[in-house]
C-alpha cells in the first residue's frame, strides 16, 4: 500500500509578518531569504533603535512538517543565545573599569563560590573555559518551558 504526502511548502514561501520600519526593508528581505537559502523552519526578529522598536517580524513555520505557521507569541528555547550579548555587556563593563575581569566571580557573587567554584575568573566565565558542565541528561519534555 502506498501512502501518498503532501509536499512541504516551498521555504520561498514561508509566510513572514510583523512590523518592519520601512528603512529596513533589506533586513526583512533577508529574513524572507533566509528561509530559502538555509532551510530555515522557523524564526523572529525584534530591533529597537534609539529605544524605538523598528523590526518586530516572525515567520515560518513552528514544526518540521511545516503545518502549523510561527505565531507572533511562539514560545522558542534559545540555548546560549545569551551568551554573546552577556559577553559584549560584560566587556563593555570592562573596558569602563566597572568589571574586572581577571576577578574572581565570588568576588562579585558570593555565592557562586559554592561547589569548588570559588577560584574561577570571570575571563575564564567569558571564553567558556571554566568547565562548568551543562546539561548532563536529556530533559523530560517540556522541561525547559517549566
Amino acid at each position: 500500500m502506498t501512502t501518498s504526502q503532501e509536499p512541504l511548502p516551498s521555504p520561498a514561501d514561508a509566510p513572514v509578518q510583523g512590523h518592519c520600519d520601512p528603512r529596513f526593508a533589506a533586513v526583512r528581505q533577508q529574513f524572507q531569504q533566509n528561509f530559502v537559502d538555509r532551510s530555515e523552519t522557523g524564526a523572529a526578529l525584534a530591533v529597537t533603535l534609539n529605544g524605538e522598536l523598528v523590526i518586530d517580524i516572525y515567520g515560518g513555520w513552528t514544526d518540521a512538517g511545516h503545518t502549523k505557521p510561527w505565531a507572533e507569541d511562539t514560545i522558542v528555547c534559545c540555548y546560549s543565545v545569551g551568551k554573546a550579548i552577556c559577553a559584549i555587556l560584560a566587556w563593555r563593563l570592562a573596558e569602563r573599569g566597572e568589571l574586572k575581569i581577571d576577578r574572581r566571580v565570588a568576588d562579585y557573587w558570593p555565592e557562586f563560590a559554592q561547589n569548588g567554584k570559588t577560584d574561577i575568573p570571570v575571563r575564564w566565565i567569558l571564553t567558556h573555559q571554566s568547565g562548568l558542565a551543562a546539561i548532563r541528561r536529556p530533559l523530560p519534555r517540556g522541561a525547559m518551558l517549566d
